[in-house]
This record gives structure tokens, C-alpha cells and sequence, in this order.
């Protein structure tokens, strides 16, 4: 298992090595994985965080941040000035409420089995 730091000590070149070497290697754990002849499963994820690890220091020299100026929060070489705050926009005014129908037709309710029943026994 890599550390960063160490890693922040290696060549650009040394390091694109180490990356191929780090995704052959989680590969055939996997591939050992998926046909029952790998042992440590965890050798897949030391190898899948290795690689990452690698790749970010690689992005880190790519970028030109430094691990110090990484720590103290000063990542960005030209920061982003703060977002202003943007104004609320003012309520919309409400819909007014529309009038009911004068007259709607309402539906003659449904017959309920008690009723449909009473009405039965005095027909006959």
C-alpha cells in the first residue's frame, strides 16, 4: 500500500509506470476474482485505491498544486471570487378566487344495496 506522501516524491515518468502496473494488477484480481481463483478479496480494493491514489498525485502535478498549498486550503492557483448574493425575487401577486357556477346541474347520488332493496320489497 502506497502512501501520498511517498508517492508526491516520485517522477512524473516513475509514477505513469506505477499506474500501468496498478490497473494491470486490478485487473487480474478481478479476473481472478470472477473465475474462483482469487484468495484476499481485498486485493482489489488495496489495488482499485492504490491506482487512485497515483492518479491523483499525477493530477496534482498536472494542475500545478502543491500538497502544502493542498492543506491549507489554497488548492486553486486563481480562487473563484465569492458568488454575490443574488436578489429575492418579490411574491407574485395571487389569482383572484373565481365566482362558482351560478347553476351547476349536481348528479343524483348512487343507490346504496339498502336502498335498491327497500324499493324492491315494496314493489311486490
Amino acid at each position: 500500500m502506497f502512501k501520498a506522501k511517498d508517492l508526491r516524491e516520485r517522477t512524473v515518468e516513475d509514477l505513469r509506470e506505477l499506474q500501468k502496473t496498478l490497473a494491470s494488477e486490478a485487473f487480474q484480481a478481478r479476473f481472478k476474482n470472477f473465475t474462483n481463483r482469487l484468495d484476499d478479496t481485498s486485493s482489489i480494493r488495496k489495488a482499485r485505491k492504490d491506482l487512485a491514489r497515483v492518479l491523483t498525485v499525477l493530477n496534482e502535478r498536472t494542475r500545478g498544486i502543491t500538497p502544502v498549498a493542498r492543506l491549507e486550503g489554497e488548492a486553486r492557483q486563481s480562487p473563484k471570487p465569492p458568488k454575490a448574493a443574488k436578489p429575492k425575487k418579490a411574491a407574485a401577486p395571487k389569482a383572484e378566487a373565481k365566482a362558482a357556477p351560478a347553476a351547476a346541474p349536481s348528479k343524483p347520488a348512487k343507490k346504496t344495496a339498502a336502498k335498491k332493496t327497500a324499493k324492491k320489497s315494496e314493489a311486490k
